[in-house]
């Protein structure tokens, strides 16, 4: 089976960006291949989308309500 993931170093380890469908200690070969500057430099709305989070819609209007459980005082 041949599949394209991409995958971040952190130095010491490559870690998948998706779930790979693979027994522990399955060997596997790989071909590295870094990406343009233009590919690598990923904007924050992209990041962000790319994490596919799921979340109510109000979330960014009650932000405290929804972590601390409180309504902010408004003034």
């Amino acid at each position: 089976m041949t599949r394209k993931i991409k995958a971040v170093f952190d130095g010491e380890i490559l870690r998948p960006e998706e779930p790979l469908d693979l027994a522990p200690n399955t060997r596997v070969r790989l071909t590295i291949e870094t990406p343009s500057p233009a590919e690598a430099s990923m904007s924050f709305l992209r990041t962000a989308r790319s994490l596919k989070l799921d979340g109510p819609a109000d979330w960014s209007a009650n932000l405290e309500e929804y972590l601390y459980g409180e309504t902010p005082e408004r003034g």
